[in-house]
């Protein structure tokens, strides 16, 4: 592990892996690149593998306020920049890290090869906004552990935690979130919309729900890829919200025939 500071910004970062092609991880809300250690062995074997933690998140610079989902592309940006990293590559998102991966896609397309996005979150429905703000008040005023149960229960549900060690190291992971910068992307998807972003994804695109997933539900996901000039949708059955972590073995038997076949 090693830090850059790129677009105003620490960033924790991982290169790893061999291969001629690089695949960019983007992780979800509350995770960090720590997130995608299920799937790393099996990726680093034919790809090299860049991950990181967002601004906020992780052991990144924190952020308080608004995030903006522009910085958080721009990051992406910098990173491939400042690692030399000059090459189309994959990248591949998870929940809002699937959102932000596909803005980046719209925007800067000549950097990406193909877009791998897995219940991607795009931003909320007005009835959903006052939630998120409301949510991202009580963790900056009584931290991570009130609303751990409630938030997991609804992109982690018990269908999904047949392997309990599992899910408790996860657990554990989300406790340790900084509360302003957890609070800080919860403001930023409560504003986010991407309606205009989707037509502009002209790199073939592989968009997953996940039957399970309690948060955006596959119609959803569906209507996303629909409007992207070269997308396959697909609903896997079994999996959730966070697929890398609930079911890597899904994960990768998606993914990295995927990647290998663009």
């Amino acid at each position: 592990m090693d830090w850059l500071e790129v677009n105003g910004a620490s960033l924790r970062y991982e290169l790893s892996g061999c291969g001629g092609e690089t695949v960019l991880l983007v992780h979800e809300l509350g995770g960090a690149l720590d997130s995608w250690d299920p799937v790393m062995p099996a990726l680093q074997q034919g790809f090299r593998v860049l991950r990181y933690d967002q601004r906020g998140f992780g052991q990144s610079e924190k952020a308080r306020g608004t995030l903006d989902v522009d910085d958080m592309t721009a990051d992406m940006a910098g990173l491939l920049d400042a690692l030399g990293l000059d090459a189309p590559c994959h990248v591949v998102g998870i929940a809002l890290g699937s959102g932000i991966a596909m803005r980046f896609a719209a925007q800067y397309p000549d950097r990406v090869k193909s877009l791998f996005a897995a219940s991607p979150a795009t931003g909320v429905k007005e009835e959903r906004r006052q939630a998120l703000l409301a949510r991202a008040t009580a963790v900056e005023e009584s931290g991570m552990r009130p609303i751990c149960e409630a938030s997991l229960k609804a992109s982690y549900p018990d269908i999904l935690r047949g392997d309990q060690e599992r899910f408790e190291a996860y657990r554990r992971q989300w406790l340790t979130n900084d509360p302003f910068g957890f609070a800080a992307i919860n403001r930023m998807l409560g504003v986010m919309d991407m309606q205009g972003d989707y037509a502009k994804i002209a790199c073939p695109a592989l968009v997953v729900a996940g039957e399970h997933d309690g948060l955006r539900p596959p119609e959803a996901i569906q209507a996303m890829a629909d409007a992207m000039p070269n997308a396959t949708y697909l609903m896997a059955a079994d999996t959730g919200h966070f697929m890398h972590v609930q079911t890597p073995e899904i994960f990768l038997n998606l993914v990295t025939p995927f990647m290998k076949g663009v």
